[in-house]
């Protein structure tokens, strides 16, 4: 098939983009689309796994009444942790966890735990702080000991504040960080492009690529007054409200998101919808 025959022919779009960043472009270039690429942001293990490894072990002697799992990659990086380690961890590790009652703040954690043969037995009602509060908000939870395995270094305050107010016993992790992927140059030709129109959509897929991107706008001569005018002249696409809400926050407005799976496929897919040849039928993806 040619490109023309494609739905996003003739389109150009951004992508900052770090983890799974070259299947995402794959499934824009797929239908047509030419790809601006720029790795924002990437994930390491936590710097010092000690704290992390205390966290476990705490969590087979003395199992949690129940346990928050904001993130699918800090239980993956945890069970990684765990096989690194070797002896009997992992196994133990595993059978704690399946025996502790588990809320995910979304699909991707529910995954994650999959992958070791588990399952979510709760799912917030969405897939933010506020909805994990709101899914917890009229439980009794004092006395009980809560485990919270947050995302990045972000401590999670709102969380964990109402979680003690509540009268709970809270008991955080921090199983990775996050770290600047590339030279800011990079990020600068990025925001050159997005001054220059030169593409027709960008794509954020996680609050952070937002953050980094600004913080670099506001070096630059332009300032971030600027970088909010150019995105203000092309289609901003987040993959959920997390992201979404972030983007608000600084004054950029949305114009399209998957309404209920929040994951690249269904963001490809709004996409396709928003900048598709309407000559062209819309396709599936596998």
């Amino acid at each position: 098939m040619s490109t023309e025959n494609l739905p996003l022919h003739g389109r150009h779009i951004a992508l900052p983009e770090s983890r799974e960043l070259d299947l995402f472009a794959d499934m824009l270039t797929k239908r047509g689309a030419r790809v601006l690429r720029c790795p924002l942001v990437s994930i390491h293990d936590a710097p010092d796994p000690a704290p992390v490894l205390s966290w476990m072990r705490g969590l087979i002697a003395q199992p949690f009444d129940q346990l928050i799992l904001l993130t699918g990659e800090g239980l993956r990086r945890m069970v990684s942790l765990a096989e690194r380690e070797g002896g009997t961890l992992h196994g133990e590790f595993v059978a704690a966890l399946g025996a502790i009652p588990k809320l995910t703040r979304g699909p991707k954690p529910g995954a994650a735990l999959r992958k070791i043969g588990l399952k979510a037995d709760r799912v917030a009602v969405a897939p933010t702080t506020e909805g994990v509060i709101e899914t917890l908000k009229n439980e009794n939870l004092a006395g009980q000991r809560i485990g919270v395995q947050l995302y990045g270094t972000d401590p999670n305050l709102r969380l964990v504040d109402f979680l003690t107010a509540a009268g709970a016993q809270v008991h955080s992790v921090s199983p990775y960080v996050y770290a600047d992927d590339v030279e800011d140059a990079r990020v600068d030709q990025l925001i050159d492009a997005l001054l220059a129109a030169e593409v027709d959509a960008v794509a954020f897929t996680s609050a952070t690529q937002v953050r980094r991107l600004f913080q670099i706008a506001r070096r630059r001569e332009q300032g971030e007054a600027q970088l909010l005018m150019a995105l203000g002249k092309l289609k901003v696409a987040a993959v959920g409200p997390v992201v979404a809400d972030e983007l608000t926050a600084y004054g950029v407005r949305v114009d399209l998101m998957p309404q209920s799976s929040f994951f690249m496929k269904p963001l490809v897919r709004e996409l396709v919808r928003e900048l598709g040849d309407p000559a062209v039928a819309l396709d599936e993806l596998d």
